[in-house]
């Protein structure tokens, strides 16, 4: 297959994201999501400017939410402004990998909903976490922890709607179903390295941020 030299820009990505029932990234609430936001948008948030985004975008990929609450220091937020920001801005953390650095980031997560978090791994699906979550808080809050996560596509069975649910943060777009699909079956992440690698050869370090969403069984 010929290499797609278009690609969705970080400003027509939307920030909100209807999530479908058999998602594996959680339901959003509109949550902006620093490696894809136009710098617009990213600089109308609380507590940034077109300084902080700019220093954002010369980041990417932003691997993690840590990374990302470090760059912020870094720009003098404080802790609870960041607090407050991550209300608006995050970097999603997988729900079955995820450590505790990062999920205390997310704005509200104390010591019982972290044990509840880590205590049912592996987490299969959203409608498992809500219903185990909503057991140490209520249903509501379940929700909106929901919308920070997302639990790894694997790469050899997942389905469209799987994969839809990613198209808002440039994961599940046309592109990477079409091209995920047509190297099955996927034997190894270098696999994954070598293939997905020709589509990027004109921004590669885009190759790290797709493979945190993958594994293969």
């Amino acid at each position: 297959m010929k290499l797609v030299n278009s690609l969705i820009t970080a400003g027509t990505i939307a920030t909100l994201i209807v999530t479908p029932a058999s998602a594996q990234l959680g339901r959003q609430q509109g949550l902006v999501e620093p490696n894809v936001a136009a710098d617009s948008v990213v600089a109308a948030l609380p507590h940034l400017n077109a300084d902080i985004a700019a220093a954002l975008k010369g980041a990417r990929p932003i691997l993690s939410s840590v990374v990302l609450d470090s760059i912020l220091g870094a720009k003098s937020l404080s802790k609870p402004q960041r607090t407050e920001l991550y209300a608006k801005l995050f970097v999603h953390i997988d729900l079955n990998r995820g450590t505790d650095a990062e999920l205390l980031l997310i704005p509200g997560m104390d010591a019982k909903k972290l044990a509840a978090v880590k205590g049912s791994r592996p987490w299969a699906s959203f409608e498992q976490f809500q219903a185990e979550i909503t057991k140490a808080t209520s249903a509501a809050e379940a929700a909106r922890l929901e919308q920070y996560l997302f639990i790894p596509v694997e790469l050899n069975s997942w389905t469209d709607p799987i994969m839809d649910s990613f198209a808002g943060i440039g994961v599940g777009t046309r592109q990477w179903k079409r091209e995920f699909a047509e190297y099955r079956p996927w034997t190894s992440m270098e696999q994954f390295d070598r293939e997905i690698a020709k589509y990027l050869r004109a921004r590669p370090t885009e190759l790290q941020r797709l493979k945190r969403y993958v594994y293969i069984k």
